[in-house]
């Protein structure tokens, strides 16, 4: 019987295993680098073990150090989650050699459906060897690993090169391993998977199907269980597909199953040999724990014949620290606080003042609502998301809430093209415009109104200026006697945490929580400006600043400082949080300036390069 589990893992995933962990009554032991060493994860762990340095292929990717972590720590089981080393064959036989139960699949099993190119083979689909334009578009895909990384479309020849080499980059960053192959890329299908779920005694189950076609750079964002507008055929073949997958390989544990569906055929894409981040819409439709199940397998334990019956429907949204309106720039910076409405199921390896890095990925939470009806679990959701507090870095829940209330994704017809078609429309800006007011006016409160131990004439405004949406705004409020009051709006109340303002006879109530010169406004970003900025230094036209802070991996082979370039082209390529960003010149010119180099660290806003226009 497992007493003791290490989860190989970091964040959000190492988390949830320990719930199931406290609740089973298994002790917990973490693994943790030199930037997780504050981390929730480790936190909550009975025991942790570091793992010297920062990046993964320093530490979450070493899985000799982990083996012997699990040692020193008086672990029995290891849990590899998912991502890093949960698919890596070699890691799970360093774990079983020493003497330890792996929480997964055979070695044998992994090696057979973990290379995505070998998985192709087993089931006889052969990869792209020598494309042509007749092939394209295509996709270049890590052949290990998940997560979207390693991933690039390619719709023009000329690109395949490039798209080639920063996919075996990325791949190499966050899997270990650079093997990529090339398939066609089918546009506008839905991502379809299946849970499945197989013991060591020859039972196989088939947990339904999941919907995962709303996704960026190829990454999940909202998923479902089960997949509407599925007719019962194309249900039963996925079924069948993912069981006989499963049997090829003589799978035991937790797997999934993916394909994409194109006008009522299903593809298969590959199988991924380990828990999926969607999981729990899975768990809250068929009322399981899928890793105490995973513990029961591991155990010997047999399943039942038949898993239980689905109820109902859940969706699941991803909250990434990223802005998407400025191509899904990950986001730093301290997670002041992170809540949602009671009723949701909010899975997080960060709470109330932890920072945000950018050494991995960038999401925060996975927000799961279920409910009898897929409407219901849908408004749930999309109103929770709406109603939550997370103060910190920009986030992605705006789009969450409006891609949830989105016609196409309400009628059940969304695709992978979503976010292709829609994302201007979704990342407009949409600011509360009282929102300024409503800080101001709390603010005002905060001194009493005194503001350098003199009291405003009546008739002297008071000015405010924010920051919000990209833009600035600026409010004008006056102090009376009878208290503050505000053009074309009635104060009801002000207090340093809450205002109440009402417009045409209509009241609205603003909770206001500030975190130095950040203010958040009910959901309402703003920054607090100074009333009179001192003059900066202004940065010379055509200069390339750090969108995020990260490490120059790659500069474009032969660029100097005097070289031209066009616009649009690749100049030097970022990795923040697991993913690498291409900067690009802004303007067809000169390369005056070149700061970058390989192995650079930068913060952000720093200067990379100058290209002066001609």
């Amino acid at each position: 019987m497992i007493t003791s589990v290490l989860v190989a893992n970091r964040g959000e995933i190492a988390c949830r295993v320990f719930r199931t962990c406290r609740e089973s009554g298994i002790r917990t032991v973490a693994v943790h680098s030199d930037a997780d060493e504050n981390a929730l994860h480790t936190r909550v762990a009975d025991a942790a073990v570091r793992l010297p340095g920062a990046t993964p292929a320093e530490t979450y990717l070493r899985g000799e150090a982990i083996v012997k972590a699990a040692l020193a720590a008086g672990a029995d089981a290891v849990h590899p989650g998912y991502g890093f080393l949960s698919e890596n064959a070699d890691f799970a036989r360093a774990v079983r050699d020493a003497g330890l139960v792996w929480i997964g699949p055979p070695p044998e099993a992994i090696e057979a459906m973990a290379s995505k190119t070998r998985a192709k083979e087993l089931l006889g689909i052969a990869p792209l060897t020598d494309v042509t334009e007749a092939d394209l578009p295509v996709l270049v895909k890590a052949a290990a690993g998940g997560g979207g990384r390693g991933m690039r479309v390619v719709r023009d020849l000329a690109d395949l090169d490039a798209a080639l080499t920063a996919a075996r980059a990325e791949a190499t960053s966050a899997f270990g391993d650079g093997e990529v192959f090339v398939e066609p890329y089918l546009e506008n299908g839905r991502h379809v998977e299946v849970q499945i779920l197989a013991d060591t005694h020859g039972t196989v189950w088939a947990l339904g199907t999941r919907d995962c076609s709303l996704q960026r750079r190829h990454q999940k964002v909202i998923e479902e269980a089960p997949a509407p507008g599925l007719t019962p055929e194309l249900t039963a073949e996925l079924h069948d597909l993912a069981v006989r997958a499963a049997r090829a390989v003589d799978y035991v544990g937790a797997g999934t199953v993916e394909f994409l569906v194109a006008d009522g055929t299903a593809h298969f894409l590959e199988m991924n040999t380990r828990l999926q981040v969607e999981h729990p819409v899975t768990e809250a439709v068929f009322g399981i724990d899928l890793v105490a199940l995973q513990f029961r397998i591991a155990e010997g334990h047999a399943l039942e014949n038949d898993p239980p019956r689905a109820r109902g429907h859940a969706v699941e949204a991803r909250l990434y620290a990223e802005d998407p309106a400025h191509g899904w720039a990950p986001q730093t910076g301290r997670l002041h606080r992170l809540a949602v409405p009671d009723g949701i199921r909010l899975d997080t390896g960060y709470t109330d003042g932890d920072d945000i890095g950018v050494h991995y990925d960038a999401m925060l939470a996975k927000a799961v609502a279920h409910a009898p009806t897929r409407a219901e679990a849908v408004r749930r959701l999309a109103g929770a998301l709406e109603r939550a507090a997370i103060h910190g870095p920009a986030t992605n829940r705006d789009l969450l809430v409006r891609s949830l209330r989105h016609e196409e994704f309400t009628s059940g017809r969304m695709d992978t093209g979503f976010y292709d078609r829609h994302l201007a429309d979704l990342t407009r800006s949409a600011p509360d415009p009282l929102a300024p007011l409503a800080a101001a006016l709390a603010d005002a409160t905060v001194h009493g109104g005194r503001f350098g131990g003199w009291r405003n004439l009546p008739s002297q405004p008071q000015v405010k200026r924010y920051a919000m949406a990209g833009e600035e705004h600026e409010v004008r409020y006056h102090h009376t006697r009878t208290g503050l009051t505000a053009e074309g709006v009635r104060v009801v109340h002000a207090d340093p945490e809450r205002v109440v303002l009402e417009t045409d006879g209509v009241r609205r109530r603003f909770a206001i929580a500030r975190y130095g010169d950040q203010i958040h406004v009910n959901t309402t970003r703003l920054t607090a400006l100074p009333r009179f900025p001192d003059p900066t230094t202004q940065h010379a036209p055509g200069s390339l600043l750090a969108p995020m802070p990260g490490t120059v991996v790659r500069v474009a082979q032969g660029l100097t400082e005097g070289t031209t370039v066009q616009a649009g082209q690749p100049l030097l390529w970022l990795e923040a949080m697991k993913m690498e960003h291409r900067i690009t010149a802004p303007t067809t010119g000169t390369l005056a300036e070149l700061n970058a180099v390989p192995g650079q660290q930068v913060t952000l806003g720093s200067l990379l390069a100058v290209v002066q226009a001609t």
